[in-house]
């Protein structure tokens, strides 16, 4: 008879790569071009930074396939990290998912969505008045708080839904994708074939500005990053997943370079259709979105209600998978008593509703806290410190278990993890210096852990 706490082993390779690119595929394709134009004022180099982002976050993901491979389990991560470090880093890796970077995804995300409807149907501002209250001059909760309103009800609907069956998501993802794909697609070969397009002007090294530095480039990936972040979700799955050892790495591998071939395409079609001005003006726009105004430029109206209706479509799937996903963590770490314990329990449909209620309540938080890119901007910040540890954990398995099976060892060892892990560490102290405001929220929220660790064993292991 079957554990009725434990998870259902449902999902295949296919179900691997929709989860993969369902996680990613999100709101950085159709925004993130403005904020990077804003950095570097230069289209080649906004194109050059999607594609070194991109090959960081395959080199990252490589890295990560090597520990999923080996490690696979439920909870992603905060499993591996238990094997690789021990018990206190794996709790702050959970921790930190818990408290910015899976619940401020989701709220991102979904923050996307509402900007979307918002720019189909224009809703009444709620509690104007509010505008500028302000808690410590930080938060504005109530600034474009109508928006942020449809965020929340977003989340709580898709929170509910997922508590119907981790099968019953994934088929839901699958349709969405298609649909992307569908839509991301059309606006490829409309774009290419527009006489409003100007691409030549987009590979010109005569056009492009010399003002271009390091941090700039940096800083301008951090915002491509948010566009790439998510592919390491599937691990959360480990236990529901069909042979793990072999399909998680896999799965990520290819998931990973069918979204950079896709980055690349789209944001090559942006850029030639908007100039480096309208760009950067995009924004300073509260509610500003350069895919809209890029697709507006072929079909006028239908083009702008075409494009809000893909990004609705687009934000909803990868919404609903991250909170799909996202929560397998927390149940993990419940299990072991360094969570709030009803996170462990499963409802009748083998899912850990607690564990999505918390999610789902604190993501909803997160939604009032900021703007778009200040939580995709602590995002990364957080995320990358944990993405090279994991990096560095394939040196230090291959130390610890070097005669362990290995279904996929990474390309290019000890090259390719040696420089992401630099890498990370280049990012962390770029993010500092660049985006003190994110960095500060960041490493505050991923401090409160040491205290919550302590709490959790002395409340729950007595």
């Amino acid at each position: 008879m079957k554990n009725n706490n434990e998870l259902n082993r449902a999902l295949g390779l296919g179900s691997v790569i929709v989860i993969v690119i369902g996680n990613v595929l999100g709101s950085g394709v159709y925004k993130k071009v403005a904020p990077m134009m804003a950095e570097l004022n230069s289209s080649l180099w906004v194109l050059l930074a999607w594609l070194c982002a991109g090959i960081i976050t395959l080199f990252g993901a490589l890295c990560n396939a090597e520990i999923a491979g080996l490690l696979s389990a439920t909870g992603g991560e905060y499993s591996y990290y238990k094997k690789i470090y021990n018990r206190f880093f794996a709790f702050m890796y959970g921790w930190t998912a818990f408290s910015i970077v899976q619940t401020a995804a989701i709220s991102s995300l979904a923050y996307v969505f509402s900007q979307s409807i918002n720019n189909i149907i224009s809703f009444p501002g709620l509690l104007p008045e509010l505008k500028s209250f302000s808690l410590f001059n930080i938060f504005f909760p109530f600034e474009n708080f109508t928006v942020k309103l449809i965020a929340i009800t977003l989340i709580l609907v898709l929170t509910r839904i997922n508590t119907l069956g981790v099968k019953f998501g994934t088929k839901i993802s699958s349709y969405i994708l298609l649909l992307v794909f569908i839509g991301l697609s059309t606006i490829i070969i409309s774009g290419s074939y527009s006489d409003k397009a100007d691409f030549s002007s987009v590979l010109s090294v005569e056009n492009q500005q010399n003002t271009v530095s390091l941090s700039t480039f940096f800083t301008a990936m951090l915002a491509a990053f948010w566009a790439y972040q998510g592919w390491a979700s599937v691990g959360f799955l480990g236990g529901e997943i069909k042979n793990p050892h072999q399909n998680i790495p896999k799965g990520i591998a290819i998931g990973v370079l069918l979204v950079i071939a896709i980055y690349l395409l789209v944001n090559f079609i942006f850029l030639g259709l908007l100039s480096n001005t309208e760009l950067i003006q995009i924004t300073s726009k509260p509610n500003g979105i350069a895919a809209i105004s890029a697709i507006e430029k072929i079909w006028g109206e239908t083009g702008k209600i075409f494009i809000s209706i893909l990004i609705l479509i687009t934000t909803l799937g990868c919404t609903h998978m991250t909170i799909l996903a996202s929560c397998r963590t927390y149940y993990a770490m419940s299990k072991e008593n360094l969570f709030f314990k009803k996170a462990s329990i499963l409802n009748t449909k083998q899912v850990p509703s607690n564990s999505l209620l918390y999610q789902g309540i604190w993501a909803s938080l997160l939604v009032l806290s900021g703007t778009f890119d200040q939580l995709t901007d602590m995002i990364i910040f957080a995320i990358f410190i944990f993405y090279g540890s994991t990096a560095f954990g394939v040196f230090v398995l291959r130390k610890k278990m070097p005669e362990a099976e290995r279904p996929y060892k990474v390309w290019g060892y000890p090259i390719i993890p040696a420089v992401f892990v630099l890498f990370c560490f280049g990012l962390f102290i770029n993010t500092i210096i660049t985006r003190p405001r994110e960095a500060g929220l960041g490493l505050l929220l991923i401090l409160l852990g040491i205290p919550m660790y302590y709490w959790f064993k002395k409340k729950y292991n007595n």
